[in-house]
């Protein structure tokens, strides 16, 4: 494989771990020995928020008032095609039995979490969209209770669109706590009383290191991490489209990977000369992190052939992963790892991350690899259930008492022996081997 990286990121998306590891083990610590009246001080010391942890209905009625009618016409657009792809996806999960042999009977459920926690982002940006990736998708697939968190803003709490969607998508509960402190909150079930089975949601490398440390305790959606965006293009590709992707995802926040693999290596020179323009036009916030995440996490590939340039695209398992190519069918056919895919130019990445139905909660830093982002699945318990006839156990309870002889294992012996014993008193049977 020839492989010529044009551009070659300084950093990776491990960089900086382990400072973040030890701030986060000690958040946890204090907060399971505190609990809520250490939440509440995080709040002030943290955000400089004394308001209400719990929102109450009347404060969600005041954010939903100063809205106008065009955002919640946008909102409600993108809640109906999360809401109903979400829908579709837990139709696919059914429940089954089946006869394997004579008199046994084995099958599954599908059976909801109870609670569930979803993390909403509001630092940087107000994430609408995450509100109604964790929320919608967990209602529709049957969740009792939702509970949803964002950081609060001093004296303003939390951001009123927000608000309003986490509401619109059936949010049972929504908290004013931001950070390390919000996901400890809901997988201890402080302020409520529901302890989260499941936290999911994106977030800081804090949130997401929170999530980490208490998987086990509860379960996460995935391990995540910084935003990521790959562009796989060739000389058909238009290099203003791919420039302005990449940086549509390097605005995120300094830490952003952006990498564009291609096949021709005029698009990899002119998209690198195009990029600090594109930069440059944002507004200060976005323009910092983006310049900063070009910086140190851009990187530009150039591959010999479409085979080589597909290799590259699952070796980085990009979260979120552009093909701007002829042939589209191939790569489609072709790709194996990715957390969501962007088929031809008039696909963007910033379209599945607001309104057009897929999830954006996505799996990063190779993730994709093994898993793929949040679904209705992902909130589903798959258990499994079996019976059988008295009869049935004549052959079952024999083999399972043969096999646990043979593993050493006699007291598992013993529950089928007893079991034939009952069920075919004076018969015999060949129990060990």
């Amino acid at each position: 494989m020839t492989i010529r990286y044009i551009k070659k990121a300084t950093k990776t998306s491990a960089t900086g771990e382990d400072n973040t590891r030890e701030i986060v083990q000690k958040m946890i610590h204090e907060i399971e020995a505190g609990g809520e009246e250490r939440c509440i001080q995080y709040a002030k010391e943290l955000d400089r928020y004394e308001g209400n942890i719990v929102v109450t209905e009347e404060e969600i009625a005041a954010a939903e008032a100063e809205l106008s009618q065009q955002v919640k016409d946008d909102i409600r657009f993108a809640y109906d095609r999360v809401y109903n792809f979400a829908l579709k996806q837990r139709e696919a999960l059914i429940d089954f039995e089946v006869e394997l042999s004579p008199g046994l009977w084995a099958g599954q459920r599908q059976i909801p979490m109870q609670a569930a926690g979803c993390y909403v982002p509001g630092g940087r940006y107000a994430h609408v969209a995450s509100a109604i990736m964790s929320v919608a998708t967990a209602k529709a697939a049957g969740v009792e209770h939702v509970i949803a968190c964002s950081p609060p803003k001093p004296e303003q709490g939390v951001n009123p669109a927000i608000l309003y969607t986490a509401n619109l998508c059936g949010a049972n509960t929504v908290l004013a706590l931001g950070g390390v402190q919000g996901i400890v909150a809901m997988a201890l079930g402080l302020f409520t009383g529901k302890a989260a089975d499941i936290l999911v949601g994106p977030g800081n490398r804090f949130v997401a290191e929170a999530k980490r440390m208490l998987y086990g305790r509860v379960g996460i959606d995935l391990f995540a991490g910084p935003t990521e965006i790959a562009v796989i293009a060739d000389k058909s590709a238009d290099p203003h489209i791919v420039a302005s992707d990449l940086v549509g995802q390097a605005e995120h926040g300094p830490d952003s990977p952006a990498w564009l693999i291609t096949t021709d290596e005029k698009l990899a020179n002119d998209v690198i000369a195009l990029m600090p323009g594109y930069i440059e036009k944002l507004p200060e916030t976005a323009r910092n992190a983006a310049e900063v995440a070009w910086r140190d996490y851009g990187e530009v590939a150039v591959c010999d052939t479409d085979e080589e340039a597909a290799e590259v695209s699952d070796q980085y398992a990009a979260e979120h992963l552009e093909v701007q190519c002829e042939n589209l069918d191939w790569w489609v056919n072709r790709l194996k790892n990715y957390g969501s895919l962007f088929v031809g130019e008039e696909t963007t990445v910033a379209f599945g991350d607001k309104c057009s139905g897929t999830n954006h909660i996505l799996p990063t830093k190779g993730a994709s690899r093994y898993t793929g982002g949040l679904s209705a699945g992902k909130f589903i318990k798959t258990v499994t259930t079996q019976r059988m006839t008295k009869e049935a156990n004549r052959e079952v309870a024999a083999t399972a008492a043969r096999i646990s002889r043979l593993e050493g294992m006699e007291a598992h012996a013993r529950t089928g022996d007893d079991r034939l014993h009952k069920y075919f008193p004076g018969e015999e049977f060949k129990l060990s081997v």
